[in-house]
């Protein structure tokens, strides 16, 4: 990494996971528009290196491979690298033990550290931070560093081609997916297939969209109605965003693919269970997130599908989407 001596050198780190990036998206954007001229760079993991590239907010962006302690050449590598941009302010967006823990591998050299770190000059002193959701506490350890206009999360640069996708004009997407070791955070299979029964008696195909780990409920839907458009595995993050950029709306659990559709003003029902707290992770969408709903019942399986479809439709009728919109 080449140092720049004539400019201020910004380091912004996000690590992960797509939730956590997606809502750190405005924060991203307003650090950008505070340094206008300044060469500011993402440390971040290998799945968000491109959209660190992509996005617009970034001068440069290095691959963090978060190396264990004992991973000693690793380390020396890393903090090598870090010390090698002459950061002259650090903005830490992940805030985890282990992106605070930079902080000493950038000494001697005392950049100004926007996070959690005690002695950085822009501490995030308040204790009941981990209760605020992370957009919020984004916004309020920003303000400390004189950054007071931070957007909401925003995807309006991530976009793809979906026409191979052939799907009809009308359709919703269905997020029936999560963390396989959370099973706790799934809505039951069949509640998501009544949904989907829903939407074919009004004429919307239903499109199921998910990851490997998601094949057994998403075929499972998608055997109760040949009409149900499976695309497990079959799409990226871009082409996430560009369907909901489309879909005249969407369920789905507590999930990364709900994030991605947030931004998108895609009218939304995201389901929450015990497992976690929507006051602090919740998808947020665009017009204060009006486009959003959340339902949130301890145990998903009381969870009603009839609550869930009427949720739906009072968003979507209060969010009316432009079809005619291209589709690439």
């Amino acid at each position: 990494m080449p140092l720049l001596m004539n400019k201020q050198n910004i380091l912004v780190i996000k690590h992960s996971a797509l939730g956590d990036f997606v809502l750190a998206t405005g924060p991203m954007q307003a650090i950008r528009r505070h340094h206008p001229d300044a060469h500011i760079t993402l440390l971040t993991t290998k799945a968000y290196a491109a959209w660190g590239r992509d996005c617009g907010w970034f001068d440069a962006v290095m691959v963090d491979t978060r190396p264990k302690p004992w991973e000693f050449s690793a380390l020396k590598t890393l903090r090598r690298e870090l010390r090698a941009g002459n950061f002259t302010r650090v903005y830490d967006l992940q805030t985890s033990n282990r992106s605070s823990a930079y902080f000493y591998l950038l000494q001697p050299h005392r950049a100004e550290w926007v996070g959690i770190v005690r002695w950085g000059s822009h501490y995030h002193r308040n204790p009941n931070r981990t209760r605020l959701h992370t957009v919020d506490r984004q916004r309020e350890q920003m303000a400390i560093a004189g950054i007071t206009a931070v957007p909401d999360p925003n995807l309006d640069w991530l976009k793809a081609d979906i026409v191979k996708f052939t799907l009809p004009e009308k359709f919703a997407l269905l997020v029936p997916g999560g963390s396989a070791h959370r099973p706790g955070k799934r809505w039951p299979a069949n509640h998501f297939a009544t949904v989907a029964a829903d939407l074919l008696t009004r004429g919307i195909t239903p499109v199921l969209i998910g990851a490997a780990a998601d094949r057994a409920v998403m075929d499972t839907i998608a055997a109760t109605d040949p009409r149900i458009v499976n695309l497990c595995q079959q799409t990226n993050f871009a082409e996430i965003v560009s369907l909901g950029r489309l879909a005249m709306g969407a369920v789905g659990n507590d999930t990364g693919p709900m994030h991605l559709l947030a931004p998108t003003a895609c009218p939304g029902v995201v389901l929450f269970s015990a497992a976690s707290d929507p006051a602090l992770c919740a998808p947020r969408g665009v017009q204060n997130g009006q486009n959003m709903a959340i339902m949130r019942e301890n145990d998903l399986k009381n969870l009603h599908p009839d609550a869930v479809i009427a949720s739906l439709w009072a968003l979507v009728n209060r969010n009316p989407r432009d079809n005619g919109a291209s589709r690439s």
